[in-house]
């Protein structure tokens, strides 16, 4: 899979890789959708104990792996945009360990600024898409995305030591380390079906190029709408339409969002 992406971008035979690479991802995402749900469950944070759960694995990921933010003597990494978000959480199951966590930032009126507005505003240099340009009650940012160290690891990194979050086999199935590299794309589908429950049309989202190009892969085609800047390393802003999203999904993966959409609607259903 790897050689095939060195193609992707090729003239001539560049689409039809996509085509064989996109294939592949759907056929491999169909496979893993028969068992996701089995092991991994979206949790949407309506709890304030749910949401301290976020801001702990927050705080691992940004404090304390990345150092992205200052560490905190609570150990939950917060900031002010919180008060106006959802926050949703992956579970895995046989644990009940928190395998990430993602939250969707809304706004209500001109004063409740996005952080990509309040930070980065001046990265987004599309002349038709800038979340001023929209209903504020239809827009929001996907951000502060993390994935615990220990649910990163693919099965070839097993070998290697603690430090560096590897699988602990004794808790982690082979089978269940499939699931593992889809937990971020299970964020960003969670993210997702919040955003269609909440009627939020226009989403945004700063990040790695590379991170906008695996997601392209299984059909979520964010649009770059501004040039890479130093934000937390470096990222560009990206945008992407409820329509887009919804008609750009490969097969495999609209069944993944099936599935966890059932599991948000009826959370949403009790939580609201």
């Amino acid at each position: 899979m790897k050689k095939l992406r060195e193609y992707a971008d090729k003239p001539l035979i560049g689409p039809l890789v996509k085509k064989v690479i996109n294939f592949t991802v759907s056929k491999q995402a169909e496979q893993i959708s028969q068992h996701f749900s089995e092991y991994l469950s979206p949790v949407v944070a309506f709890r304030q104990d749910l949401q301290e759960e976020s801001f702990k694995i927050r705080h691992h990921v940004y404090c304390d792996e990345l150092k992205f933010e200052d560490k905190q003597l609570n150990f939950m990494e917060q900031d002010a945009f919180d008060k106006q978000s959802t926050h949703c959480l992956i579970k895995h199951l046989p644990t009940g360990s928190y395998a990430g966590t993602v939250r969707i930032v809304k706004s209500t009126n001109h004063q409740e600024l996005l952080p990509i507005e309040k930070y980065c505003s001046h990265s987004i240099d599309h002349e038709n898409v800038h979340p001023k340009d929209f209903p504020r009650h239809e827009i929001c940012e996907i951000s502060r995305l993390a994935v615990p160290a220990q649910f990163r690891k693919r099965q070839t990194d097993r070998f290697g030591g603690s430090a560096t979050g590897v699988i602990n086999e004794q808790f982690y199935s082979e089978r269940e380390l499939r699931c593992f590299p889809f937990i971020a794309v299970g964020l960003y589908l969670s993210a997702a079906s919040i955003c269609l429950r909440q009627d939020l049309n226009h989403c945004f989202v700063m990040m790695e190029p590379r991170l906008a190009r695996s997601l392209r892969f299984v059909g979520i085609s964010f649009e770059k709408v501004g040039p890479i800047v130093e934000y937390h390393g470096q990222r560009a802003p990206y945008y992407i339409s409820r329509n887009l999203l919804m008609t750009g999904l490969t097969p495999g993966f609209k069944k993944i969002l099936n599935n966890i959409d059932k599991k948000i609607i009826s959370q949403f259903k009790i939580g609201q």
